[in-house]
């Protein structure tokens, strides 16, 4: 945290107090009423606004359980295996907020975001996340490319990654794949679906099983499915 913001003059609840004395390093910066009022984008305006620093766009934040006895190399607990999202191109902020809340809550250890799209940072994109933003290692990448390089590297370090795309068209169903090993699951972008350099880094590629007249998700919702299909498959496994 680098600064916090408040307004000048006006009174502040006793959690604003609270959060401004647990860190008395940080400069205090007094906005006036209407400018707080625009930067909270909210009916109710916000009381504090904290100036925080993004972190690196770097894969190497994303961390996977150690153990203190290590298995066979390359070799994982269902469960404890490194789970990875990738979303291509998002276009909206909102399925992009949904889809960070989504890793957090259904045991992926980051997301990584490629791509020129939707702001990883956009007011829209916490707020739809409900906070798991601030839980969740969110990298940015240029493109596939860099991608598959960091793959390479994790492969070569013994993390054993196969790497899963979701399309409407692939020939399995997700339930139909075991998805209990390192895996990286790639979600396209919304209007194109996948892209040609992400079908080739792809090992496999699976469908959700639909019925009725839909033939396609929102993608925020496949990525959910995808991902609790994963969580399904090691839960079994670890019981």
């Amino acid at each position: 945290m680098t600064a916090l913001a408040y307004v000048d003059g006006r009174p502040l609840s006793s959690w604003a107090q609270r959060v401004l004395a647990a860190a008395p390093e940080a400069p205090r910066i007094e906005l006036a009423p209407a400018l707080m009022d625009a930067l909270s984008e909210k009916e109710e305006p916000s009381e504090l606004l904290a100036v925080v620093a993004m972190p690196e766009d770097r894969p190497g934040r994303i961390q996977f359980p150690a153990r203190d006895e290590p298995l066979p190399y390359g070799q994982f607990l269902a469960g404890e295996a490194p789970l990875v999202c990738v979303f291509d191109r998002p276009v909206s902020p909102g399925n992009l907020g949904a889809i960070v809340r989504s890793c957090d809550a259904l045991g992926a250890h980051g997301l990584i975001v490629t791509g020129h799209g939707a702001d990883v940072y956009d007011p829209h994109t916490i707020r739809a996340s409900q906070g798991s933003l601030f839980a969740l290692p969110v990298v940015r990448l240029a493109s596939h490319l860099e991608v598959q390089r960091w793959v390479e590297e994790q492969r070569q370090g013994g993390t054993r990654f196969q790497v899963v795309g979701a399309a409407g068209e692939a020939p399995r169903a997700v339930d139909e794949v075991d998805l209990r090993g390192p895996t990286l699951l790639v979600v396209g972008n919304e209007t194109h679906g996948l892209s040609r350099g992400y079908r080739e880094l792809c090992d496999l590629l699976v469908r959700i099983p639909m019925a009725g007249a839909a033939d396609s998700l929102n993608v925020a919702c496949a990525a959910s499915i995808l991902l609790y299909e994963v969580a399904r498959q090691r839960r079994v496994q670890g019981t």
